[in-house]
């Protein structure tokens, strides 16, 4: 305990010097996340006040969900606003959203702090469903019009950085003057442009390199991650049917969303939900878990009751016990290395619609050619364990079929969800372990009577 208090100190120290030494402009506000995040409850909410209050809103988006609440809590409304002011509009939309969520009223308040711009950002954003591009994409874009020289285009850029209303801008999106994107020119592209010359006399000589990769507003937001990825992009212009240029997706962006993906990923082979998980009332996260946890018992039972269909058999071999388990063990396994490959290439793409068939094709012989080689060790063992040859026979065979079956419903399962376009991680470990243990029971037990009695 007095190590653990000790760290804590540490931490806290470290964070108060850390806040003392450094001027505002180095501060970077994952830093001092990370710092808080050591703290207790006591020292937190003492160190919180020394967060500079311009990056007051940064912080509390770096910290843990349930870290937000202390936060805002921590600080006046106009004091939050005005930090909110400071972020970016698609950072600016996902804090307002989650103060939404501790506090309408005082997320209100907050929101008439705003000016009209900010206002009209967050409430264009906030438009869009969660899963669209629009609601991922920031309104602030650096963009000039066909007829400006590249002289002026970069004395302009210049001072928007100086006066810093851009933030990692690589990329100049060329539009005309309603809007309408026609150009992407990667500012290492620009430097090599004749100056004196306009962007159009510019890109005549090769039109076709500088056309951008797209995304549309209601794009579903996983292709737009698809595409970053296929393309290596480090932003993306966002526009509507019309072809009007309306914000950008920015790569760190795409990073968040796809350690997101991830996450749920886990949570749902699992069988728990990540929203419930993330929440601090342990009532839902207990509720959510449950669900999952009374469809497992309802398959315990299934497998329980092939069980006892051949309980005379049980008790003339009392070695099958001994051996059942491992039979099970080794299904469930290998159907989870199947279940995670197949799932995990779903969600980066790697299946086409056409791809079931070879993807299934690879999971069963992997499987198979698996199962042969432990059916013959685990043979073995058990025919020198128990002093029986045909036990091992029995084990061997039953390993080759549980395996064969966990390899294929393995690969089957997300893919059927898939198609019944059902997040293929969802329920897929608790049917998986159903088939593995009723099969693996069924042909164990089913050839132990067969063969040895």
């Amino acid at each position: 305990m007095s190590q653990h208090i000790f760290l804590k100190e540490r931490a806290m120290d470290k964070l108060t010097q850390y806040l003392n030494e450094n001027p505002h402009n180095e501060l970077h506000p994952s830093e001092i996340a990370n710092l808080l995040k050591d703290l207790n409850e006591k020292s937190f909410n003492e160190a919180v006040q020394s967060i500079p209050k311009e990056l007051i809103a940064d912080v509390a988006l770096e910290l843990p969900d349930r870290y937000f609440e202390d936060v805002v809590e921590s600080f006046t409304t106009k004091e939050i606003a005005d930090s909110v002011a400071e972020l970016e509009s698609d950072d600016q939309t996902d804090f307002m959203q989650e103060l939404e969520e501790v506090d309408q009223g005082r997320a209100k308040a907050v929101f008439n702090q705003l000016d009209e711009d900010d206002q009209a950002d967050i409430l264009k954003l906030k438009q869009y469903d969660e899963d669209e591009a629009g609601a991922y994409m920031q309104v602030e874009v650096y963009t000039a019009n066909l007829h400006h020289t590249v002289h002026d285009v970069i004395r302009e850029f210049a001072q928007l950085r100086r006066n810093d209303e851009l933030e990692n801008v690589n990329y100049l999106f060329v539009t005309d003057e309603e809007k309408n994107l026609h150009y992407g020119i990667g500012l290492d592209h620009l430097l090599v442009f004749n100056f004196d010359k306009t962007l159009e006399e510019n890109l005549e000589e090769n039109p076709e390199k500088y056309k951008p990769i797209v995304g549309y507003d209601h794009d579903d937001i996983s292709d737009i991650v698809q595409k970053f990825q296929e393309y290596d992009l480090a932003s993306m212009p966002i526009i509507d049917e019309n072809g009007r240029l309306l914000g950008r997706i920015t790569s760190d962006d795409i990073y968040d969303i796809i350690n997101e993906q991830a996450t749920d990923q886990m949570y749902h082979l699992a069988g728990v939900n990540d929203d419930a998980e993330e929440d601090e009332d342990i009532f839902k996260a207990g509720k959510a878990r449950a669900v999952w946890l009374g469809v497992n018992l309802i398959t315990a039972i299934i497998a329980s009751l092939v069980i006892g269909l051949f309980e005379e058999t049980l008790q003339t071999v009392v070695a099958l016990a001994i051996l059942m388990p491992i039979v099970a063990s080794m299904g469930g396994n290998a159907g989870t290395q199947s279940l995670t490959v197949v799932v995990r290439q779903l969600a980066l793409g790697d299946i086409a619609k056409h791809d079931a068939f070879r993807t299934i094709k690879k999971e069963v012989i992997l499987s198979l050619a698996n199962g042969f080689i432990f059916a013959i060790i685990m043979g073995i063992i058990a025919s020198l364990w128990f002093d029986k040859g045909m036990l091992g026979i029995v084990i061997a065979l039953s390993m080759i079929i549980n395996l064969l079956s966990a390899g294929l419903f393995g690969a089957m399962v997300p893919l059927v969800l898939k198609k019944m376009e059902v997040d293929p991680a969802i329920g897929s470990t608790v049917v998986l372990t159903t088939v593995t243990d009723v099969v693996g029971f069924f042909s164990f037990l089913g050839l132990a009577t067969l063969i040895l009695l």
